[in-house]
């Protein structure tokens, strides 16, 4: 059950901060351009928006909808309805959010990972001036993702599992040789460099 969770829940919250630091690097004149303040502040946000959306939205209410076993914006729905009909709109507007990020999101993660192969200069190369390559391999790799979804999250969360297991570890051996190597980057943890 340990790495169906990592391969399934974790997988796109444990990569997405590289992503976002990327971007915030590279919207800053890349890393040559940015002070140490900078990154420690922008390591701050990161840190601190991940812990605050994972514990205000999944610990603080989406723990506690459960409605006979049954979860997500609809349970919670038939949970406060009670208080009033009018929520069926809130429900409605977090159903299409949902709807939403489960059509963004793969593509997003997908076409971000192989935008990320540019860094590689091989891939770099490979990949050329033009986006069109990065669009194929993202088609490809959603269409065998989307064709496999049919065998269950289960199935799904024990084959990415051990990858994202392998891929955790070495982020975080890695984080720990950076970290005392410069471990000035644990004022991260402070939000008040965040705000």
């Amino acid at each position: 059950m340990f790495l169906v969770t990592i391969g399934i829940v974790y997988g796109d919250i444990g990569t997405s901060p590289l992503y976002v630091m990327k971007s915030i690097m590279a919207g800053n004149g890349g890393i040559s351009q940015i002070n140490e303040q900078f990154i420690i502040g922008a390591l701050s946000l990161v840190i601190w928006t991940v812990t605050l959306l994972t514990t205000v939205k999944y610990v603080l209410v989406a723990m506690k909808a459960d409605n006979h076993g049954e979860g997500g914006i609809f349970s919670l729905y038939s949970l406060v309805r009670s208080h009033g009909k009018w929520l069926i709109f809130p429900a409605m507007l977090g159903g299409a959010a949902l709807l939403a990020d489960g059509v963004l999101t793969p593509a997003v993660t997908v076409t971000t990972a192989v935008e990320g192969l540019r860094s590689i200069e091989m891939m770099d190369r490979f990949l050329g001036e033009g986006q069109w390559k990065v669009v194929v391999i993202t088609l490809l790799i959603i269409f065998v993702l989307f064709s496999v979804q049919h065998a269950g999250t289960t199935k799904i969360g024990k084959a990415f599992g051990p990858c994202m297991l392998l891929w955790f570890s070495f982020l975080g051996v890695t984080g720990a040789m950076m970290i005392l190597q410069h471990p000035a980057v644990l004022k991260a943890f402070n939000p008040i460099y965040a705000i």
